[in-house]
């Protein structure tokens, strides 16, 4: 998988690429995420670090595709912002430390496999500050048949969260609030959420925090 998103990156547009996302934009701008220590995760070329870096976050971006990360850093500096991008692996963090005010994740947790989806938590909730928010976008719908076998074909995982995954997956360590999504579109993909959570005080996760 990391060697597909790393040629796409190089030699492509992934459709994803080009503005921050809607969501975060209007989060940021209402006032309802305040600036703070953010953390993209799965950060492509960066887009939505350098939104957040604009608005007077301390921001570190990251992906395991070297060539997306390149393409972030040269964007950063013509943007005129500091973000901190590295290279590294969500299921298996070698770079990134500390606590985090803010984490952003744009479509990389739906994009596991699910037993690389509890190595992803395993790693990403300790970097969450207690009643730190957490701001998840994903595809969401249950896959049929025909996407399953799909699936196995692809040089990525399960495509889409099921309903209910996210509350399964987060619910532990998270309050969280559907801010967005719709569901059963006639087109593909057929559905989507973005989540925002809070971590609460009390959550404590395998392994204890970092």
């Amino acid at each position: 998988m990391k060697a597909f998103y790393d040629l796409w990156y190089r030699f492509g547009d992934p459709p994803w690429v080009g503005e921050p996302r809607s969501e975060l934009v209007e989060l940021v701008t209402s006032g309802r995420l305040l600036p703070g220590r953010a953390l993209d995760l799965g950060c492509g070329e960066g887009d939505n670090a350098i939104f957040l870096a604009q608005h007077g976050f301390e921001v570190t971006g990251l992906d395991f595709a070297r060539s997306a990360i390149d393409k972030a850093r040269r964007k950063a500096a013509a943007a005129g912002v500091r973000v901190d991008f590295v290279v590294d692996d969500l299921t298996r963090l070698r770079n990134v430390r500390g606590r985090f005010d803010l984490l952003v994740d744009y479509g990389t947790l739906d994009d596991l496999a699910p037993g690389d989806r509890a190595r992803y938590m395993d790693q990403v909730v300790p970097l969450a500050r207690p009643g730190g928010r957490f701001l998840l976008w994903c595809f969401e719908w249950e896959l049929k048949r025909w996407e399953r076998v799909l699936t196995t074909l692809l040089p990525f995982g399960q495509m889409a969260l099921a309903p209910g995954e996210a509350d399964r997956l987060c619910g532990p360590f998270f309050e969280i609030e559907r801010v967005a999504g719709e569901t059963g579109l006639s087109g593909w993909p057929r559905g989507y959420a973005a989540y925002l959570m809070r971590r609460r005080d009390d959550a404590t996760i395998k392994g204890g925090d970092r």
